[in-house]
């Protein structure tokens, strides 16, 4: 699967074991930076990786920051993307089954690597429900492609 992935510095280092992580399972990776943990802003990153799967040159997107609230946000800002911040396997499971995420979003200060990994794993492996979900998702689109909202 081709994966794109980005973070601001808070989410620098969780982003990096990710990354390491997704390219040992052979997953083509396209890293959208940071470089480093100085000090960025998170909407380049979450608008970034939000392009690249809108775009279709990621399959999906993983967005790391602090918390994950603020890169999903810039994420979402994208037509197309639907990202959102579990906190949990459950909540990650039905994000991608009756949400049809298409990028996940992780807080660094609130998540461990071992639970991201977990989290992430079944984030890519989890297919999307259809049936009335797929009616659901549709008014999303419909919302963000609309100049007045619902």
């Amino acid at each position: 699967m081709k994966i794109a992935i980005g973070s601001d510095h808070a989410g620098f280092r969780l982003k990096e074991e990710l990354r390491q992580y997704l390219e040992s399972a052979g997953h083509a990776v396209t890293d959208l930076g940071t470089v480093s943990e100085e000090s960025v802003d998170y909407p380049d990153y979450g608008h970034a990786v939000g392009r690249a799967v809108a775009s279709g040159q990621a399959d999906r997107g993983v967005a790391v920051c602090g918390t994950g609230i603020g890169i999903a946000i810039a994420a979402n800002k994208v037509p197309g993307i639907r990202a959102g911040t579990p906190g949990d396997l459950f909540a990650t499971r039905l994000m991608r089954e009756h949400n049809d995420a298409n990028v996940i979003a992780f807080g660094a200060r609130l998540t461990a690597a071992p639970l991201a990994i977990a989290m992430l794993n079944l984030f890519l492996a989890t297919e999307f429900a259809g049936g009335r979900h797929a009616r659901r998702v549709g008014k999303l689109d419909n919302v963000q492609s609309s100049k007045n909202g619902v």
